[in-house]
């Protein structure tokens, strides 16, 4: 992940009817900051901000973009806009809400809802950490009701034409109810990409599918369901999984699989392993396919469900904390 190396907007700026109150997250595509409206109302603000194409000065509004990198700018720039536009037709509880998007300062800023809670990220590295730093589980109940409500945002996004590409636990967003949002989603980091192919790779390794890695390879829900694969396996052991491209060298998949059988029911395990197939028709062909089996009831109970932890108040660290890092389409 490229990081980001622009000044942020000044605390108390007031932009489009909002206030800026301080930076949440940053990465290599974007800043995100809290803000408040004309009727003080908490926000998240995403701006889009690729700091491989474009440099701001600390003092400065606009950034600073050398001509060389200006068409991917605006290639950038316009997908994001088009991206925000197509966002807030969604209007589904498992789906980060768009409230608005505006242009200032020679970029585009995305408006969203802002919730407390936490990422799933975060749920995964407190378990690790209250497990003294070995491989914490995420029980099955947890996992398939969590999932139960991923899947049911993945199928509006899908339905509405749109793709994630970015489906990992960072952008997984779980209210204190524990409710997920999916966060983040990044046609504009994937347009970059495509048309950039000398910046530095803006996917997730371990959680992004092997479509990603082929030039030219077709995308479509399937290469959403291979990360959502990735993301409940990084719940059952703590990190993710074996990137895809090392997967083709020596595939050790396998043998993880086995030493998780015993702590979650077969039927969870073989329905994971199968949406992390290399191969694309050898996964899940719809999210509903993977919600079904979700809800299915395993055969037989597990002897011992190991129970998640508890979700703290989000605080400043509420929605959008994770927005923004990586690729996406």
């Amino acid at each position: 992940m490229a990081a980001q190396n622009n000044a942020p907007l000044p605390e108390g700026l007031e932009i489009a009817g909002y206030r800026i109150v301080k930076k949440i997250a940053s990465g290599g595509f974007s800043i995100v900051y809290l803000a408040y409206d004309a009727e003080g109302n908490a926000v998240a603000i995403k701006e889009y901000l690729p700091s491989a194409l474009a440099l701001r000065q600390p003092g400065e509004l606009a950034p600073v973009i050398a001509k060389p990198n200006q068409p991917l700018f605006r290639i950038g720039l316009k997908c994001f806009f088009e991206e925000g536009r197509a966002l807030a037709r969604i209007v589904h509880p498992n789906v980060v809400r768009i409230l608005n998007f505006f242009r200032a300062n020679d970029t585009v800023y995305m408006v969203m809802a802002y919730e407390s809670g936490q990422s799933l990220q975060e749920q995964i590295a407190r378990a690790n950490a209250k497990d003294g730093g070995k491989s914490a589980r995420l029980g099955e109940a947890f996992i398939r009701k969590t999932f139960d409500g991923v899947c049911r945002g993945l199928r509006e996004t899908h339905a509405n034409k749109l793709l994630h590409l970015d489906l990992k636990p960072a952008n997984i967003y779980l209210r204190s109810d524990g409710s997920p949002i999916l966060l983040d989603f990044g046609a504009a980091r994937q347009a970059v990409g495509l048309d950039a192919p000398m910046l530095a790779p803006m996917y997730t390794p371990g959680f992004a599918p092997p479509d990603l890695y082929a030039k030219g390879a077709p995308l479509g829900p399937w290469s959403d369901i291979y990360s959502l694969g990735a993301a409940m396996f990084a719940c059952m052991t703590g990190a993710p999984p074996q990137a895809a491209d090392a997967r083709k060298e020596e595939d050790k998949l396998g043998a993880q699989f086995e030493r998780l059988a015993g702590s979650y029911s077969p039927e969870l395990l073989d329905m994971v392993q199968a949406c992390l197939a290399l191969d694309p028709m050898a996964r899940p062909q719809s999210v509903f396919a993977v919600q079904k089996a979700l809800q299915a009831a395993p055969a037989a109970p597990l002897a011992a469900e190991i129970v998640p932890i508890e979700t703290p108040a989000g605080g400043l660290r509420g929605l959008l904390g994770r927005i923004g890092l990586k690729r996406g389409r």
